[in-house]
């Protein structure tokens, strides 16, 4: 589909002005609506989408003050705080032009103008214009989506910012009414019992137990008895009966982290209790019923263990019915900061210099060594604003990372220094004018 024309509103009572600029951004492929008086503009952007506007400063006769001009754009600015205007001055003081560009007037040219510096302004501002439309488009996508997500579902604290970790929540609460196994993969620490938790929430079975065994931290030998249970005398040290997960989770949920630990013999019985439901304990021949959901997790390559002979294929694919990738926490990194801060003791914040050494790191350990930087951190650090030094990681910035402080950075270091700016700027890594211009764009009063 072709996209649609641009399209500039010029709002000026000079017709041959008007015409001049009509024509000339017809050569140029740009539409051009055309308005004599301010309340006429005004009333053609109340009722037309348009990508640009340009003003003049004076409509009444033998007036050059600007202050209609000032008005006009004070008027277009309130209704449409994101659309680039271009003021138009035919006379000499161009003072209140000047002011109306620090107020947020894209830029002013006087009368004549050269047509080939306003037509590559107004293209800028048009792709500029078109670029912001569809950056807040998906901005406020991305907000719909997370809102959906939180009041429609159960997210079990979880905290995130990016897209890549807002995929796999999406995918977790799709399938979490489904009666179905899932696998979730991912590198360790990146939080995949989380995601299991937040698919048991959301499922049928939200009200049975959940129930979690780490495939990889018990021997070989044990495994089996701790999935199915055992008789008493069934191996040595079993001196009497117990229930294994299985019976456990009966009505509810089995969660079996590091699933490529399970060895052939335990994956042979896993599958039969997949595919039946039913199972015996070791040293019993008596057949047991349960009903349980199945989610499995994996760091490890299942199909490079089904090719060498150590994980079972047929199993796999039962497993296998929905996979969920989590990725490493260096491979979303808008993550990083919003995790960084809930793992924080009370009262604790971080410096902008500790930001910019937290997004730096790769984050081998993922999330798990994320909150243990951070637990260490707040026994460590002297006052309540954790330092980069605090955190015992390089401090090193990456290439092409750059932090700025947050809101709550700003207003924190505010307060602290009372409200000097020089000093909360020192404070904050950044020159007087920088933390001016962050304010401002942050709506911080000063």
């Amino acid at each position: 589909m072709l996209a649609a024309m641009p399209t500039v509103l010029i709002i000026d009572d000079n017709a041959a002005v008007a015409i001049a600029l009509d024509v000339l951004f017809s050569l140029h492929d740009i539409g051009a609506l055309r308005a004599t008086s301010p309340e006429e503009g005004l009333a053609i952007l109340d009722a037309t989408r348009v990508d640009l506007v340009i003003q003049d400063m004076n409509f009444s006769a033998d007036t050059t003050s600007g202050e209609e001009g000032r008005a006009l754009f004070r008027a277009i600015r309130q209704r449409h705080p994101d659309l680039p205007v271009i003021l138009l001055t035919a006379w000499t003081h161009l003072d209140a032009a000047v002011d109306l560009v620090k107020s947020g007037a894209a830029d002013y040219l006087s009368k004549p103008w050269n047509d080939n510096r306003l037509i590559a302004t107004v293209t800028n501002l048009i792709e500029l214009g078109q670029a912001n439309r569809s950056l807040r488009q998906r901005v406020q996508q991305e907000r719909r989506v997370r809102r959906d997500l939180e009041q429609g579902f159960d997210l079990r604290g979880m905290v995130w910012q990016d897209a890549a970790t807002e995929r796999v929540l999406h995918l977790a609460c799709q399938v979490a009414r489904a009666d179905v196994p899932v696998l979730i993969s991912g590198p360790n620490g990146t939080g995949k019992e989380r995601i299991a938790e937040i698919i048991q929430a959301n499922s049928l079975v939200a009200g049975g137990p959940f129930v979690v065994l780490n495939c990889g931290a018990l021997p070989a030998e044990l495994i089996e008895a701790e999935l199915f249970g055992a008789e008493a005398g069934a191996y040595t040290g079993a001196s009497r009966a117990r229930e294994g997960k299985f019976e456990a989770a009966d009505g509810g949920t089995l969660f079996l982290d590091e699933i490529g630990n399970l060895p052939l013999a335990g994956q042979m019985k896993l599958l039969r209790v997949l595919e039946t439901g039913r199972f015996e304990r070791l040293g019993s021949n008596r057949e047991r019923q349960v009903k349980v959901r199945v989610i499995s997790a994996t760091n490890a390559n299942l199909g490079a263990m089904i090719r060498a002979g150590t994980f079972r294929e047929d199993l796999f694919y039962r497993l296998n019915v929905i996979e969920l990738r989590l990725p490493a926490l260096a491979a979303r990194p808008a993550d990083i900061l919003p995790l960084a801060s809930s793992f924080l003791a009370r009262g604790k914040s971080l410096h902008h210099c500790a930001q910019a050494a937290l997004l730096a790191h790769a984050w081998p350990g993922n999330v798990r060594e994320l909150k243990n930087v951070m637990a260490r951190a707040s026994l460590l650090a002297a006052g309540d604003i954790i330092k980069a030094t605090d955190l015992g990681l390089p401090v090193t910035l990456a290439p092409g990372v750059e932090v700025e402080p947050d809101r709550d950075a700003i207003v924190q270091a505010m307060a602290r220094t009372n409200g000097v700016v020089a000093q909360a700027a020192a404070d904050l890594g950044l020159s007087r004018q920088a933390l001016y211009r962050r304010m401002e764009r942050l709506g911080i009063a000063r």
